[in-house]
């Protein structure tokens, strides 16, 4: 079947872009000598994909390049050569990522006390389940996590979450929590890269 055999091809191909794989990770000391000029290109696609919820929850959207960026720095700051080492780190980030046609993100609730911090993150247990993004029809979709990373009687204050929007390019992201109700509009910078990132899917 000539047909099936091109989709899974083309499937193929869009999976390796979508994801980081071992080829696209050098070690540090050849990272290093292109970090001046590469960073700053990395922070930019960064802040295009960081969303302020709320004045104590960050959504930080993923995709194969951002996470090549962290990777990379982390290998960096730990001077990180073995293999299962680096290998292990890519399979870790790629979860980030989810399934294709998802927007992957990490969800950072950024507290600096730390007894406030801990208050919270036990009273706003459950806040996982109730993230949401909105398509352009008007239509909620919640966020999916893993529940390994919810504690018996409170959050994780850094939160791995997928979007399942099926390819489509949200138009605002939002929270239904009591208590930190809010959404915020996408900017047209914001849309440009989930439509570029959802276009490797």
């Amino acid at each position: 079947m000539p047909g099936a055999s091109s989709k899974c091809l083309t499937a193929l191909v869009n999976d390796v872009t979508r994801l980081v794989v071992r080829s696209d990770i050098v070690d540090f000391d050849t990272y290093e000598d292109s970090r001046l000029t590469t960073r700053p290109w990395a922070l930019e696609a960064k802040k295009a994909r960081r969303l302020h919820l709320h004045e104590n929850l960050t959504l930080l959207f993923e995709n194969s390049d951002t996470l090549r960026y962290q990777i990379q720095e982390i290998m960096r700051a730990e001077r990180m050569v073995r293999e299962a080492d680096i290998l292990h780190e890519i399979a870790t980030y790629n979860t980030v990522l989810g399934t294709p046609g998802d927007l992957g993100c990490v969800l950072l609730i950024e507290i600096a006390d730390e007894t406030q911090r801990r208050r919270f993150l036990t009273e706003w247990l459950g806040l996982q389940e109730r993230l949401y993004v909105v398509l352009d029809d008007g239509s909620r979709v919640f966020a999916r996590f893993d529940p390994a990373q919810v504690g018996q009687d409170r959050i994780s204050a850094v939160h791995y979450l997928q979007f399942p929007v099926e390819g489509r390019v949200p138009v605002v992201v939002g929270t239904d929590f009591e208590g930190l109700e809010s959404e915020l509009v996408l900017t047209p910078e914001h849309v440009a890269a989930f439509t570029e990132d959802l276009a490797r899917t």
